[in-house]
């Protein structure tokens, strides 16, 4: 029989405010067999006993409202490092992004590596995430949101409704997708696009009400939203659009398709897996830059009948797949 393992994850025990992502990658991990979750606080991340640290948006570790509390961070992120490398303990990471969304100075990058350089097995969201040569990988699919949102009222869909919703960053090209809506008031005059979320930072929330405010049919609700507000503004569009310049796993894409609304997004290989995974008709793609054509196109559909297959996405299957790659980690430590 394999013994238990006790997984340091690198988020705080969660709060309302937290990732719904985290609250339920924890309550799966915790109802998995052969699993002990601890969360993370400084002081158990470098006293503890634990088998795997596991790490997700590292950068985050760093991150702190004043420079003597970033270098505060930076010197126990250190002195992790150290003590991973001494006890020899695997990190295991999830490749949520590609690069980070933020960037790091060199000196965080510098202390990111060290800790980092322990890590003996990957988790990735979907197979085209690249994975560092001769690092052992598992694939966990993103689980879906459907029991998260189960207890909240859902509206229906208003026709000729497109929304964007989630926390609002530069590369998620909002503006833009302010401005390709804006071209739509010719054919379709009717429409409405409901921007609602929370901005990373006052100039870009007020770059996005100044856009918006050119067009009388786009309302903005720039704050951060809790689960009834984010499920009303889901459930009353027709449509989710999600303009990203780039995108490789999305969160939000799969929050709408947990609430049954279709999504438009930029095509790519993985929007394409996602497309035949829960159903052509309820992922829209686009290539190049999204335009008022593109939208227009996209609104002019009704809503698919059914509800999207998310049946691979259960958190239970989740929580098995993280301990297969706990179970790489140690085995790969034990190698060495």
């Amino acid at each position: 029989m394999e013994s238990r393992l006790t997984v340091l994850q690198s988020f705080p025990e969660p709060r309302a405010t937290t990732n719904p992502y985290l609250h339920m990658l924890r309550a799966a991990l915790a109802a998995t067999d052969g699993v002990e979750v601890l969360t993370f606080s400084w002081r158990r991340a470098l006293t503890a006993r634990y088998d795997v640290l596991h790490v997700h948006w590292p950068e985050v570790l760093l991150r702190a409202s004043s420079r003597p509390k970033v270098a505060r961070r930076l010197v126990l992120a250190a002195l992790l490092a150290l003590r991973l490398h001494l006890r020899r303990t695997p990190v295991v990471r999830t490749l949520h992004n590609v690069a980070p969304h933020t960037p790091v100075s060199r000196v965080e990058g510098w202390v990111l590596a060290a800790l980092l350089s322990r890590t003996a097995a990957v988790v990735r969201l979907n197979d085209e995430t690249p994975v560092p040569p001769g690092t052992p990988a598992v694939t966990v699919l993103h689980g879906h949101y459907r029991d998260w949102f189960a207890g909240h009222d859902h509206h229906p869909a208003e026709p000729g409704r497109a929304a964007f919703v989630g926390l609002i960053r530069p590369y998620k090209n909002v503006e833009g997708l302010v401005r390709a809506f804006a071209g739509t008031a010719e054919v379709l005059p009717q429409a409405r696009l409901e921007v609602a979320g929370n901005p990373a930072d006052a100039a870009l929330g007020e770059a996005i009400a100044a856009v918006a405010a050119c067009d009388d049919r786009v309302e903005t609700d720039l704050r951060f939203l809790d689960d009834a507000a984010l499920v009303a503004a889901v459930t009353r569009a027709q449509l989710v659009v999600l303009p990203y310049r780039e995108m490789h796993n999305s969160g939000v894409a799969l929050m709408a398709l947990s609430l049954d609304r279709p999504v438009l997004l930029p095509d790519n290989e993985v929007s394409r897996q996602l497309a035949a995974e829960v159903g052509e008709e309820w992922v829209h793609r686009h290539t190049g830059e999204l335009t008022a054509q593109v939208l227009a196109a996209a609104l002019a559909g009704t809503l698919p009948p059914g509800r999207p297959d998310l049946s691979a996405r259960e958190w239970d299957r989740a929580g098995a797949d993280h301990l297969t790659a706990y179970r790489l980690a140690t085995d790969a430590r034990r190698r060495r």
